[in-house]
């Protein structure tokens, strides 16, 4: 079985080389034709010899995914669904799925937001989702696996070739999954996102949202690199989150803070607060009032999120004049909230739509728009 290039890092690709006969110098080679040069086709890669070139298709695997379909919005945001190739190895699925036939193909999404300033590449952690939020599409048919290292990488590689992207500039752990519930394979992700022998990505620019797991935030606040860490919130009472997130039965809101805390001690990095706005659910003035009390708890910033409907889900999208109302109340608190753009929203841009739309009408055709 081919080994998945980017499931290794320098040292192990060098130790692969080695392993394998070659020079260690090749190692270099690869990594600047893939992560610098965008290039996966060995054949192009002339400073090779031919008879490496020949070994090393046989070793590695460089496209791990075939792309089942793609999306594109009037924005400019593209979102793309890939099937995942079965592995023979079901090291990166929980040992509770082993005992269960597999399904003949994992689909998971990625999206390119594009801006004047920035390429955002938002990508995925898991196949599926085990949080089970009540308005997302992407645990509807609960968790399915771990995605590896390699699975990760890969998804931020596919969107920087896009057309038009050259270079991404961004990237956000806010696709399908939770994360830190992937801890080892997110975090060695991102260390290939942020390496210069990878896609070099400041650690700033790097993401991580996360539902809120207490021991987890800890324990990323002792990794080498400060990335971004945001608290999918969404509700500014236990009460209220537990409705709509199951696993908020499992921190309260202050256990997590505590949690925040600590990531912002030992990082610098201010938190920001996500906070998705359900139609006359969590959008009243009490809320907003309870929210700024959330916020001035910790050095954080809010960022409002108008709910994308999901067909079949009960909640709906919040008219705009409860949106900036809810702001400037948040604002007269002394809150730094921002509202933002919504992206995508002529195709299936939230999380788990588009593979949700295909698994309901397999045999109804997504046409790229």
């Amino acid at each position: 079985m081919s080994t998945h290039f980017f499931d290794l890092d320098r040292d192990q690709l060098v130790a692969f080389m080695q392993e394998h006969g070659f020079r260690t110098f090749v190692a270099d080679q690869l990594l600047r034709w893939v992560y610098q040069r965008g290039e996966i086709d060995l054949e192009k890669m002339t400073d090779l010899s031919r008879g490496d070139r020949t070994r090393l298709a046989a070793l590695l695997q460089f496209e791990h995914a075939e792309e089942l379909t793609s999306q594109s919005a009037s924005d400019g945001t593209r979102k793309l669904l890939l099937g995942w190739k079965p592995d023979q190895d079901p090291g990166d699925e929980p040992s509770s799925l082993r005992l269960l036939a597999p399904p003949s193909r994992k689909e998971t999404e990625c999206v390119m937001i594009p801006t004047e300033d920035r390429k955002t590449a938002c990508i995925s952690s898991q196949v599926g989702c085990p949080v089970g939020c009540r308005f997302c599409a992407s645990g509807l048919g609960g968790l399915e696996g771990n995605l590896t290292r390699g699975k990760i990488v890969e998804q931020a590689w596919r969107l920087g070739r896009l057309p038009g992207v050259e270079r991404i500039s961004n990237v956000v752990f806010m696709g399908m999954g939770e994360p830190l519930a992937n801890y080892g394979n997110v975090i060695g992700a991102i260390r290939t996102l942020n390496a210069p022998w990878g896609l070099g990505i400041g650690a700033r620019r790097i993401t991580v949202s996360t539902v809120g797991l207490p021991a987890a935030i800890r324990r990323l606040a002792e990794f080498e690199l400060p990335v971004t860490l945001a608290l999918s919130l969404h509700a500014p009472n236990d009460e209220l989150r537990r409705e709509i997130i199951p696993w908020a039965q499992h921190a309260t809101i202050k256990e997590i803070l505590d949690a925040c805390s600590s990531y912002f001690k030992a990082t610098g990095r201010e938190i920001t607060l996500e906070y998705i706005l359900l139609g006359s659910f969590n959008d009243q003035a009490e809320h907003a009032r309870e929210l700024a009390g959330v916020a001035g708890s910790l050095r954080a910033n809010v960022n409002l999120i108008r709910y994308n409907e999901v067909e079949g889900l009960p909640f709906r999208r919040p008219v705009s004049s409860d949106v900036h109302r809810f702001q400037a109340l948040l604002r007269e608190q002394g809150v730094n909230v921002h509202i933002r753009a919504s992206r995508g929203r002529d195709i299936d841009a939230a999380c788990g739509q588009l593979r949700h739309k295909q698994r309901q009408d397999p045999s109804s055709p997504v046409t790229e728009r």
